[in-house]
């Protein structure tokens, strides 16, 4: 089995569990999250584009691109008329958002 794999939010380093100083990421000093280990670390697509496509990971839920499984994705959504991370999002209305019925519209 692989070492457990960390995320570090702030720096944006991956860092292996052994690269951890008393369980804080050595460059920044902050506790990274665990990551998934579907989380392809990288996206292959480039940053500016933009896919109507909502994908979740089958082992952890979070999102993640349709593509190349990177979780390291920004989701935005128009609530009440606003475009907003839906990071923020609270957990009834992350589950909302999952639950949704998406369409493709070709003219």
């Amino acid at each position: 089995m692989s070492e457990q794999r960390y995320k570090c939010m702030e720096c944006k380093l991956v860092l292996n569990e052994s690269d951890l100083i008393e369980g804080k990421c050595p460059v920044c000093n902050i506790q990274p999250i665990k990551m998934c280990s579907h989380d392809r670390v990288t996206c292959s697509q480039p940053g500016e584009d933009i896919s109507g496509i909502i994908a979740y990971c089958p082992e952890c839920g979070e999102p993640c691109c349709p593509i190349c499984g990177c979780e390291d994705v920004l989701i935005l959504s128009r609530i009440t008329g606003y475009i907003q991370d839906v990071k923020g999002f609270n957990a009834g209305k992350a589950q909302e958002l999952k639950d949704r019925t998406h369409y493709n519209v070709i003219e």
